[in-house]
């Protein structure tokens, strides 16, 4: 089961919107339960004193000879949310009727008046908060009010809404703060990112300013001097090739006049002397083949010599130097001003030319060379007849002086192992990319990709 990783930007925000949820849900929390404390409070002390001025009333109207308790309780001023009982001489009466039922007093808060003398309750009566008061007015008489919150309930749960709302607002605020930060955290980190880019890409001239932020000065100087070192050890290493390779060219040519002389009279040397100096005649070719390569190599780091060049007339004269038939250069639909690319003429020829050698060598020769235009970018594709490139070295058949495991089923191997690295860094230097891909019908395809040539 592959584990979802957030990014950093999500793992903040989502950070500060939980932290801003959690605190306002907290706030909003014990703001609700302070204000309906209050408020069910304040109702409760309202309904003790509306209750016990009403008990006043009717304690003073029962000392009558005949006493009117339905009239009484008529002339008490109970609005609009109260209802008062009376429970007299084992009858209950209300102000609508001479009897009243029991059932809208509990009989725990009847016990508990009947003990202590007064009393108060919290309940529901036909699915409406109410909370009754009772008051003992004599051992027989009792009065009970019970005063209806449905009101005071629906407030509540306005209040709680609203306060809900808020608690998300400031969960959003939280997330907009946080990806704030983010970003303007996160600025230099891109700063560090895009100039890693370029360095990756071959601009070993990308820097840090160091006066941008000055807590991230101590990075940036180590960045920077880290950048330093690379682009001098790269330089270093790149002279030593070029001069270990110039070096080596006059022994080499030295060498190749006298594997000529031996190549030109080797029918007249006895057949093992004969092998012998043919086998020297190919190690010497190889070998100073590796030495123009390594050259390239070494001068490979410079920028791009771009120059308007004629891409369909270089593929014909690469197609040309390697003995092949210009017939297979198929340019499809593309008129003569779509194959004028702006590229370096002599890395293009020689990313060409060695796509073709390769081809000739593991391939079984090529079939075709497609150039292809797509607005502002443009693609060569040289495809072989060969077995096909296996998918595990389809990368790493670029890196140097490797062969990957088909080499050996591509054919016997007589290169010098930086042919395609060749086209790797030439394709880089402009900005492109190659890819290995399947030939329909079989054998291998490689595509040159190169961005904004037109």
């Amino acid at each position: 089961m592959t584990r979802l990783r957030l990014g950093l930007r999500t793992r903040v925000v989502a950070g500060f919107a939980a932290g801003a949820l959690t605190l306002s849900a907290c706030m909003a929390l014990v703001s609700y339960e302070l204000t309906r404390n209050e408020l069910i409070g304040g109702r409760e002390r309202s309904a003790v004193r509306s209750a016990t001025f009403d008990a006043r009333v009717v304690s003073a109207g029962l000392n009558a000879d005949k006493p009117d308790i339905g009239g009484m309780l008529r002339t008490l001023d109970t609005g609009g949310n109260r209802r008062v009982l009376v429970f007299h001489l084992g009858k209950w009466y209300s102000r609508h009727a001479e009897t009243a039922s029991t059932s809208a007093v509990p009989q725990s808060l009847q016990g508990l008046v009947g003990e202590a003398g007064q009393g108060i309750q919290r309940t529901s009566l036909d699915g409406s908060p109410v909370v009754i008061v009772g008051i003992l007015l004599s051992p027989a008489t009792a009065l009970y009010e019970i005063d209806s919150m449905r009101e005071l309930d629906q407030n509540l749960r306005t209040i709680g809404w609203v306060l809900a709302l808020v608690a998300s607002a400031v969960a959003l605020a939280g997330a907009g703060v946080g990806w704030y930060a983010t970003r303007y955290v996160l600025r230099p980190l891109r700063s560090v990112a895009t100039a890693a880019q370029g360095i990756s890409a071959g601009d070993l001239g990308a820097r840090l300013d160091p006066a941008t932020d000055p807590d991230l000065e101590p990075l940036s100087t180590s960045f920077n001097e880290m950048v330093d070192q690379l682009a001098r050890r790269i330089e270093r290493d790149r002279r030593f090739a070029a001069d270990v390779s110039h070096e080596l060219r006059s022994p080499l040519q030295t060498l190749a006049a006298s594997a000529s002389v031996l190549e030109r009279r080797r029918d007249r040397l006895d057949e093992r002397t004969a092998t012998a100096a043919g086998l020297v005649v190919d190690e010497v070719a190889r070998f100073q083949q590796l030495v123009d390569d390594l050259l390239e190599l070494a001068r490979g780091d410079l920028p791009a010599q771009l120059e308007p060049a004629d891409v369909g007339e270089l593929a014909r004269r690469a197609v040309q130097r390697r003995g092949l038939d210009p017939a297979i250069v198929d340019a499809g639909r593309a008129g003569a001003d779509d194959l004028r690319w702006t590229v370096d003429r002599r890395r293009l020829e020689q990313v060409l030319v060695n796509l073709l050698d390769n081809a000739v060598t593991h391939g079984g020769g090529p079939v075709a060379v497609r150039i292809e235009t797509d607005g502002p970018d443009g693609s060569i594709e040289v495809d072989d007849d060969g077995p096909g490139v296996n998918p595990a070295d389809r990368e790493v058949i670029f890196d140097r002086f490797e062969r990957g495991r088909s080499a050996g089923a591509r054919g016997s191997y007589t290169g010098t192992g930086l042919g395609l690295s060749l086209v790797a860094q030439h394709v880089a230097a402009h900005g492109g990319r190659v890819l290995v891909l399947d030939r329909p019908g079989g054998g291998a395809r490689f595509r040159i990709e190169l961005p904004g040539v037109r």
